[in-house]
């Protein structure tokens, strides 16, 4: 007699964001069974989800109240799911507010992981964990371009720094009691259901509303800070690939090309029938639309960070040879995928 092959358990921290959706669909497809921590809020925002977690044909699937500042709450969650794999996704993540919100920063992404950490350690639960890291772990100097898993750490903001002590934590905890525990280093991953406070899509949804004249201008920061953008369902499955190994191990995950803002914008206008030129220099320069003389590119300082991480770029060459994983998506390809999506967005709400 046959045995039926266990069904695996994922639970997801941060499951409501781009990266958390993607990754739901993606161990949903593979037959596992997915778990989703959120905060409890007065207003939903699971629109990433919506198609997995309210339909009447999924009855596995459960989503959990929870939160990473709390350690109760996380040990309730685990003891209750028992997880074969935990994707701890949830964070500040946004770089230029973590200047803004530094001790919260520290608390969801620094703190928050030592929570996870020790629920899991206290309550003896057999699990792998994936732990989101990120490319701010490095300085982006030229000088150490590219940047891959021997690079020196030297991050430039409240979020780099927080992340960095989750990396550690991640690492003393499996160095320590044994634990399956992974570092994913992934740069800059992108796609249509990115928020729109992130450069791409603030650039995408942007040029899509000044292209059928509701709005004027895009306003932007720092347009030559360069970085290396991926397509972010690709970079779901090297987080998923990194739990199916036999040893735990860190991994930079990246397309190996970096890209400057000013390149993105150039793009998405492109694709929108814009021919954008650039006039002044510094605070005072403007991108201008050759066919209208219309500026629509303009600079706001309060964009700037008061650290910039002025260039990265990875080396996924590890990746590559131990995980088999590599980009599929091209810049331009990925930069077509958002604009299209803002503007099928934008005429389903006007049409």
């Amino acid at each position: 007699m046959k045995h039926s092959k266990k069904t695996k358990k994922a639970l997801i921290t941060g499951i409501t964001g781009q990266d958390g959706s993607y990754l739901a669909e993606l161990l949903i497809n593979k037959g596992y069974e997915v778990h989703g921590v959120v905060r409890r809020s007065s207003t939903f925002n699971r629109q990433n989800i919506e198609h997995i977690f309210n339909s009447k044909h999924i009855y596995s699937h459960e989503l959990h109240y929870g939160d990473m500042t709390d350690i109760d709450s996380l040990m309730r969650i685990v003891k209750e799911v028992q997880p074969d794999e935990i994707y701890n996704l949830a964070a500040q993540s946004h770089v230029r507010v973590s200047f803004d919100i530094p001790f919260y920063t520290a608390q969801s992404d620094a703190i928050g992981v030592l929570n996870l950490l020790e629920a899991v350690h206290k309550l003896e639960v057999k699990t792998k964990i994936y732990q989101a890291s990120t490319s701010e772990l490095f300085s982006g100097d030229p000088k150490t371009t590219p940047q891959n898993e021997s690079t020196r750490f030297h991050p430039k903001s409240p979020y780099g720094v927080a992340k960095l002590y989750g990396y550690e934590i991640a690492r003393v905890y499996k160095e320590s009691y044994g634990m399956f525990v992974v570092n994913g280093i992934l740069f800059n991953h992108e796609s249509p259901r990115r928020a729109e406070n992130f450069v791409t899509r603030k650039v995408t949804t942007a040029l899509v509303e000044i292209r059928y004249g509701e709005r004027e201008r895009l306003l932007l920061g720092n347009l030559d800070a360069k970085r290396d953008w991926g397509y972010a369902p690709e970079y779901m499955e090297a987080a998923w690939m990194m739990l199916q190994q036999k040893v735990p191990e860190d991994f930079v995950i990246a397309t190996g090309e970096t890209h400057s803002i000013r390149e993105l914008v150039e793009r998405a206008g492109e694709i929108l029938g814009f021919d954008i030129f650039w006039k002044g220099r510094g605070l005072r320069e403007v991108g201008i639309d050759k066919k209208t003389g219309k500026i629509i590119i303009a600079i706001d300082p309060g964009y700037f960070r008061a650290n910039e991480v002025p260039h990265l770029r990875g080396d996924a060459s590890k990746a590559r040879k131990i995980l088999g994983w590599k980009p599929k998506t091209t810049f331009n390809e990925l930069v077509k995928i958002m604009v299209d999506a803002d503007l099928a967005r934008f005429n389903g709400v006007k049409g």
